[in-house]
Parts: C-alpha cells; structure tokens; sequence
C-alpha cells in the first residue's frame, strides 16, 4: 500500500508540474501549436485529480485494514476505532487534511477544466493558477510529509487511536464543510488573477465566478458553525466560541469572502472597486493558506490544532511568491483596474457597501494581530505575551453592532445617492418598531446600565429587531405592488418577488439569518453556571431548574471505557427530562474526552457536564451552565444556509416593479 500511494502521489506532482508549466508555454506562446500544448496541459491537470483520488482511496483502504506499518495510519487510528471515524482519519493529521486539501482542489479544478468552453482562454489561465496550486500541494506530500512514510521499527499490532476530541459524529462533516470552504476560494483566486494577467475586459470574470464563490462562502459558513457546534458540545466548557487562534484562522477568509461578495456588486453596478476587488479575493486565498499553516504546522497552540510539524516553512515561502506575483501583475496591469465612476454621496448604496467593507477588514486586522501578537512578543521580547478575548471582544463586537446597523440601512438607499426624505420615510417605522423592542426588553428587566455586556446585548437586540424590519419591510413593499398587480395573496406576491430577482431576496434572507444568530449572542451576557459534588439524591438548582443526582455508573466496550451520572431535571416541581453527562476514556490513546449531556430550548440550554470523581469521595463533580438563546444561532445557520441556496437559484425574469413610495425619490437603479 506505501509503494502505491507514494508512487501515485509521485507521478501526481509530475502531472501537476507539466499542467503548469505546459499551461504557461501555451499562454505564453503563439501560433497552431499552442492550443494543442494547452490541451494537454488541461488533461493533465484531470489526470492529476484522478491520481489524487487515488492516492486517497489507497490510504483509507490502509485505514480499513488495520495497516499499522504505515506511520500516519499508526498515529491516527487503531484496530477498534469506529468505520466512521476510519473514514474521518483522512483529515485527522496533518499528512492526511494536506492530502485532502488536494483531492478538494483537484475536484473543483476538474468542474473547472470540464467547463472551459465558457470562455477557453479565461478558463486557461485559471487552470494553470490551480495547477500552479497543486504544484504546491503536491510537493509539500512528497516532500515534507508524506502520508505514505513507513513507521520505523516492527510493525505494531495496534494503532495509537484517533484523537478523541475527533471521535464525535460532527467531526465526520466539519472538517470537509471548511476545507471545501477554505480550497473553493483558490477558484475566484485563479479567475482574478487570471483575469489580471490577461488585462480581460469588463467584469464577465465576476459573473463567472459569482456562483463559484457563494458556494465556497456557503460552505466555508457551514465549517465555522459546526466548528462552534463541536466545540460546544465536546469541549464541555459550556461556550462556542474562544477566539481560539484555529477558530480565528477559520473566521479571517470569512470576513474578506463577505467583503468581496458586497463589494464585486458595486462593480458590476457601477465599474467602482476594482482594485479593492481583486486585492479582496488575493487576500481571501492567502488567509485560507495561512488557516492551513495555524492548523497543521504548531505555528500556533490550540485545541483545534491537532498536528504539530515543521512544514510551516514551505507555507511561509509559498505565501511569500504568491504575494510577489499577484503584486507584480497587479502593479504591471493596475491602469486595467481604473474606476469608471466616483463616489457621489455619502447616502448612497455605494458608501453603504465602501463602510461595509472597511468595518469587515478592520474586524479581519483584529483578529489577525490578536492571534498572531502571541508569536510576534515571542520573536521580538523572547517572552510570549497571551491575548485573550477581552482583546478580541473590545473591537469586534462594536464593530459587529456597526454592520448591523449598515445592514439595515443599506437596502433603503439607492444606487449614487438617496435623499434624506426618502431615508428618513423608509427608515422611520424600522426605527420606531427597534427602539419599542429596546424598551420592553428593560422593562421586562434588563438593566443594561449595570453591566457593559448587558448594554451591549441590548443594543445587538435593538439593532437585530432594526434590520429584521428593514428586511420585512422590502419583501412586504414589492410584494404589495405584485399582489396589486396580479390579484394574488400577499405570500405567494413575495414568493414571486423573490424568485425574479433570487440574487437579491436570497440576499436579504441571509441578512436575516445574521440577525437570529446575533439574537442568540446577544443571551450570553445572561449565561449562569454551577458546580457541586453530587452523591445520590444531592440537588443542584440553577434559574428555574432543579437537578437530582439519582445514579452514576460505569460501562466499557472495545474502544474507550466511560462513566457518568443520571441527572433527573424539574422546573416548577414537575420532572421535564433526564439527562446523562458522560466522561470517556479511550484505550488507545489513553486520554479522555467529555460528552456534554444538553437539553436545549428556544429559550435557554441546560448544559451538564460531568467533570469527573472526586478521588477522595468517589463522588461525581457536575457542573452545570444555563445559557439562554444559544440555539437562536443554529437556527440563523440553517436560514443563512437556505438564503444561500436561494441565491445561487437562477431568477425567472430581470425584476422591474418597484415599491410605489421609492418610485419617486429613487432611480431605477436603486435594485440591488
């Protein structure tokens, strides 16, 4: 099996090379020649794909076969380790998530090439950009960490085990969802850069690509969530998110993603940002490379981060020509990337989107020197200084109330300019609908003068209620003109609303995601928790709920052994559920892992978590958190997700009705 995959991986890397430097030669050259040499560049470039796949397939057969004598197989399965969880060991360690990365981007560079009829020398010169990627890839997996090496000594009669924060079913679906994410962007990367190189005409690039990259940006979501998820639900320290430096690796190519799909509207609309544009997209692939380089090279100390090694030299010096060569043409062909218009109004469409981008990029900066001022104190003080999240929380969150409150506007205002007129007539009644929200929730209790975080949870609720009516507000404004021209329901007039311009409506539907997942943020603020040794028949009470101890016990099987408590829980005197935090120890790894027992409402989480016995007593020690609107941000998730969908849905007819009250002080532009 070692000589099969190191062999195929081998001939991939020459596959790769000859697509790149074939690709360039036929760019490069002119005459009959050139589109043969291009040809066979691109059939390379699928016959690498295959390779890889194959080279994945040969190594989870090694997997499923228990083959010990392979090193990676070693350290990151054994004979007892769920098919599952045999499946996920392909992403588990750093030779394998590389040779994943890989096959991903040899996937979407098949859908690629196989399409490259749309526009043949666009396509080519993204073709030899991803090559030029494989290239990498595959040199680094034949070079610098082979997933096929032979572990040294006699082969042992059973593996070492998969980590066992990864033994839990959303590691099986996280880690694709994020590198899909993570690799998908090299496509918009390869379209830019290809686009610049060639000075290509007009913005046809960024309609190709439109769809390319809310897909990556759909998944790269996915990935992030559910990376929240695991961590809330294993991790057992009743949160989901720790500005941990792998989280924030993960959140960076997020925020430029989002910049760049706002901002590439306003040069389809208006020939403006273009240089912006394409740095953004730059930018975006090389924070999804440096991702990869916290993740797998011990850059950085993390609980994510589940490979430690030596690579991050070749990450280093593939970031550094990367960025040589996309300023080299970028200065060569800047006059290409001239704006056709200017800013005419700071009440504009335009300027929502221009603060919009600059808001997201100084989040982005943020999070970039956070996590890396660890390593840089280290470098230049030889001591390393930890920043923690209050760091990260005394910027982003005001900035995060700040998009908010752009989310809202932007959809009132028009294309070059809006009048105040017209802002202060459409944003009136939003306005008054947040500030009555505001004002209930105090007086239903909230005492946002006591306390920073309960000001802040106000204000994220206020504005969240702001931009919800703002989104109602479009759908119900066309959805009446429709409805008055068709005679149809209201429902079915916004039905049709949305499918004439699914770009747009899909658009909203994502911003109104946004707005339930900061709600559920928005409760932390009012997060509870408790601790207690508990014996039989011992009470913990916590808000309105009451926990009783009324067993704990003990179970074994093949893979890890495992204990935990039986927790009866009441609210109000009557019993509403029993929950059974546990605690795993796994055989082959000899460590241990928690399993969050969690009953989860609309309203509240009662989060359990059994920390273990006290030596001594022989008694479990429970802990206990009571965090309100938590699954308010899974809920966003899945709407983000469907807007998404939406979105990528091709519209029926070009919308041309426009609400009656923006007819007269807007343009026809004003539609996004």
């Amino acid at each position: 099996m070692s000589l099969i995959g190191s062999f195929v991986l081998l001939l991939a890397l020459a596959l790769s090379g000859y697509s790149f430097l074939a690709g360039i030669l036929a760019l490069v050259r002119k005459g009959p020649g050139s589109e043969r040499i291009g040809e066979t560049a691109r059939r390379a470039g699928i016959a690498t794909f295959a390779l890889v796949l194959l080279a994945a397939v040969v190594l989870m057969i090694a997997a499923f076969s228990n083959d010990f004598s392979i090193a990676y197989i070693f350290h990151h399965s054994n004979r007892d380790l769920p098919g599952p969880y045999k499946f996920a060991m392909l992403w588990s360690g750093q030779e394998g998530s590389l040779l994943f990365w890989s096959l991903l981007l040899g996937a979407y560079g098949l859908v690629l090439r196989l399409r490259y009829k749309t526009d043949s020398r666009l396509f080519a010169h993204a073709s030899m950009v991803i090559a030029g990627v494989q290239l990498f890839f595959l040199s680094v997996l034949n070079f610098a960490a082979p997933p096929f090496a032979i572990l040294q000594g006699s082969s042992p009669a059973d593996g070492a085990g998969l980590n066992p924060l990864l033994q839990y079913p959303e590691m099986v679906i996280h880690p694709p969802m994020l590198y899909l994410g993570y690799v998908g962007f090299t496509i918009p990367f390869a379209f830019a850069l290809g686009a610049l190189i060639m000075r290509y005409p007009g913005e046809k690039w960024i309609a190709i690509t439109r769809r390319w990259t809310m897909v990556t940006w759909g998944f790269l979501t996915c990935g992030v969530f559910l990376g929240a998820h695991w961590a809330y639900s294993v991790l057992g320290w009743g949160g989901y998110w720790a500005w941990d430096p792998v989280e924030n690796a993960s959140l960076m190519p997020w925020l430029t993603g989002t910049a760049f799909l706002h901002s590439v509207m306003m040069q389809e609309k208006r020939g403006m940002m273009k240089t912006w544009n394409v740095w953004l997209i730059f930018s975006t692939f090389m924070l999804t490379v440096f991702g990869t380089l916290l993740t797998r090279s011990g850059l950085v100390s993390s609980v994510h981060a589940f490979a430690q090694s030596s690579i991050g030299t070749w990450f280093v010096i593939f970031l550094g020509i990367t960025f040589l060569v996309c300023l080299f043409f970028y200065v060569k062909n800047r006059d290409h990337l001239r704006s056709e218009n200017k800013l005419e109004s700071l009440i504009s469409r335009e300027s929502s989107f221009l603060f919009n981008n600059l808001l997201l990029l100084v989040a982005c900066f943020t999070v970039l020197w956070g996590t890396l001022f660890p390593k840089i104190s280290e470098w230049v003080q030889g001591a390393k200084v930890t920043v923690g999240a209050p760091f990260f929380n005394r910027v982003n969150i005001p900035v995060a109330l700040l998009l908010l409150l752009l989310t809202a506007i932007g959809p009132l205002l028009a294309w070059r300019r809006t009048s105040w007129e017209s802002l202060k007539r459409n944003f009136k009644w939003p306005a008054i609908g947040a500030v009555a929200v505001g004002a209930l929730v105090v007086l239903l209790g909230m005492k946002p003068w006591q306390d920073q975080s309960y000001f802040y949870s106000l204000m994220t609720i206020m504005l969240s209620v702001l931009v919800a009516f703002t989104v109602a507000s479009e759908f119900i404004r066309g959805g009446r003109v429709i409805s008055q021209k068709t005679n149809q329901n209201l429902f079915a007039s916004m039905v049709q609303l949305t499918r004439r311009n699914t770009r747009r409506y899909g658009g909203y539907i994502v911003h109104f995601g946004v707005v339930v997942i900061m709600i559920g943020f928005a409760g932390s603020a009012f997060n509870q928790d408790k601790e207690k040794e508990m014996a039989y028949g011992d009470k913990m009470s916590i808000g309105a709920y009451t926990l009783v101890c009324r067993s704990y016990t003990q179970d074994d099987n093949p893979n890890y052994g495992s204990e935990w408590a039986v927790m009866d829980v009441f609210k109000g005197g009557k019993q509403i559920a029993t929950l059974t935090p546990e605690r795993r120890f796994y055989k082959a790894s000899q460590q241990t892992s928690t399993m969050v027992a969690n009953r989860s409402t609309l309203k509240e989480d009662l989060y359990v978590v059994y920390e273990g016995q006290n030596p001594d007593t022989g008694r479990p020690i429970i802990k206990v958190h009571l965090n309100p609107l938590v699954m308010w941000i899974w809920i966003g998730v899945w709407i983000m997700i469907v807007g998404t969908v939406i979105g990528l849905i091709p519209s029926t007819v070009a919308l041309r009705v426009a609400a009656p009250a923006r007819l007269q002080t807007e343009p026809v532009g004003a539609s996004r």
